[in-house]
């Protein structure tokens, strides 16, 4: 976590400096490729949520901006603690699916702060999880968590993200990664038909391509030219909306697929990072149909890894359903120092 220091202002003691930190908030942001989520963090209470679209600012000091400007918080907030999605290198990231880039040491400097610190999306969602449990978590099979053992977190969005926690003390590990770019594999002849008709269409057909938001509608296309179906262009939220009420077959053979997939994927990465502490699916996405992804293929695909069934189906999996996980997580990092 990056944490330079600005100058005091002249004739301020340390003391009085300290007070004056201690007493400020906390700017938080959750940046993905669609929408920028902004709150600030007092006292252990995170205040005055504001979404801004991604494509109405022109950065994420323009947006920062406009939301101190709305909130006009009592105190102008001495540090920031940002999510953003997609790699971030010695305190600067860009977003993957997206124009915006930032720089922890610029946005100090501009806003003449204490400390920035940027990680990446999926990651703060892994900080989160010591925060998070009871209705904030819908459970999909599996045993309970081995204590202390690393746990996986993946996060269909806009993209797809994955990270990795260790519980280790006094402060856990997240490991940030881009493992939603690995190669998507098949997993069946279905499978096999539907990455060859996307390969006509991308260089490279990883993961993402079909788990995320963008990805459901490569799937919906997908699924209608591989069974010869007339289907008209619809957006994840569409797709999701008519594959729960039943009245589109490709909308419903798609969204069946995504949550194959995504146990395949899920498997995968449990036994890459030996995740016995539990499989957590944060993102966007999933939380719309928690429900469908329990009754699907999910659970069946997460354990069909042969000789290391039995190794999966003890490995819990859930769904996170808080409204801002990445919150709780910037909190956490804050908090951890």
């Amino acid at each position: 976590m990056e944490q330079l220091k600005s100058a005091p202002p002249a004739g301020a003691s340390r003391a009085t400096r300290a007070m004056a930190s201690k007493a400020s908030s906390v700017l938080l942001a959750d940046i993905g490729g669609t929408n920028a989520r902004f709150a600030l963090a007092r006292a252990g209470a995170v205040e005055e949520t504001r979404h801004f679209l991604v494509a109405e600012h022109l950065g994420p000091l323009e947006a920062i901006r406009a939301f101190l400007d709305e909130v006009g918080p009592r105190a102008m907030p001495r540090r920031a603690a940002l999510a953003f999605a997609g790699p971030v290198v010695d305190g600067r990231a860009q977003l993957t699916n997206g124009t915006w880039r930032v720089s922890a040491s610029g946005l100090r400097r501009i806003l003449d702060m204490e400390s920035v610190a940027i990680v990446n999306d999926c990651a703060a969602t892994a900080w989160a999880l010591s925060k998070l449990g009871g209705e904030s978590l819908v459970p999909l099979g599996g045993d309970a968590a081995v204590k202390g053992a690393p746990v996986a977190v993946i996060c269909p969005g806009t993209g797809l993200g994955v990270a990795g926690f260790i519980p280790t003390r006094p402060r856990p590990v997240v490991i940030a990664s881009e493992g939603g770019h690995v190669t998507m594999a098949p997993a069946d002849r279905r499978e096999s038909a539907l990455l060859e008709y996307l390969r006509g269409r991308f260089e490279h057909v990883s993961a993402e391509r079909v788990l995320s938001g963008p990805g459901l509608e490569n799937l919906y296309q997908a699924v209608a030219a591989v069974d010869g179906l007339t289907a008209p262009p619809r957006p994840a939220q569409e797709i999701v909306a008519r594959a729960l009420v039943g009245d589109s077959r490709v909308s419903v053979a798609a969204l069946d697929c995504f949550c194959a997939m995504l146990g395949t994927m899920a498997g995968n990465l449990a036994l890459t990072f030996g995740a016995r502490g539990g499989i957590y699916i944060g993102g966007g996405v999933v939380p719309r149909f928690a429900e469908f992804l329990l009754a699907s293929r999910f659970r069946e695909r997460f354990e069909r890894k042969g000789r290391f069934a039995t190794y999966l189906d003890r490995i819990p999996a859930f769904v996170i359903v808080h409204p801002d996980p990445a919150f709780l997580g910037l909190e956490a990092l804050v908090e951890a120092g």
